[in-house]
This record gives structure tokens, sequence and C-alpha cells, in this order.
């Protein structure tokens, strides 16, 4: 019997990019394939179902409730990216052109 349920209801997602050990990669698709779901749908119910077992986390989270997820230009390893700025350039035809620098 598996640990993880088939899907009963809808949640709202949100993206999140990570890297995984190339064994839990495989165990995740195979997982997934497994349930006959998706694999955001495994990762989260991981989370859930793993969590919800520590007993220690649980009731520090009772009493910490707010947001821990940093934004987007507090998160390590994220790229300040520079708004966009056309430029404008000539080709060897002549013709005047306009690109996006990034």
């Amino acid at each position: 019997m598996p640990l993880i349920k088939p899907r009963t209801r809808g949640k709202q997602l949100v993206k999140h990019r990570t890297r995984l050990d190339c064994e839990n990669n495989e165990t995740l698709y195979a997982y997934a394939q497994f349930l006959g779901e998706s694999t955001e749908y495994v990762l989260n119910q991981v989370i859930d179902t793993v969590l919800a077992r520590d007993k220690e986390f649980v009731k520090w989270r009772e009493s910490h409730q707010g947001s821990y997820v940093p934004r987007s230009k507090d998160r390590p390893g994220q790229k300040n990216i520079r708004p966009r700025r056309p430029q404008t350039g000539v080709v060897s035809s002549g013709e005047s052109v306009t690109a996006v620098d990034r």
C-alpha cells in the first residue's frame, strides 16, 4: 500500500526550482509513475507526510506561523536581473534594428 495517496483535491501551487541527487530524482519519477501522479504532487505529499511526523517541528511551527519564504531579492544564489533595455543597432545591410539587452 503506497504511503502517498492519489490526489483527491486541488491546491494552489507555486513554482520552486531545486536540484536533487540523481538517485532521488530517479526515485521521485519512479514513485510518481507508480502512483500515476505528477512529480510535483509526490514532492508536495512527501513534505506533508514526512514533516507532519516531526513532532518538534509541528510544535515549533504552531508558534512560528509567519512566512519563511524569502523574497526574490533575498534568496541565496538569486542573481539580480537587470531590467531589459532596448538597444538600437545597424545591420550590415544598413537596416536599423532594436535588440533587447539582458
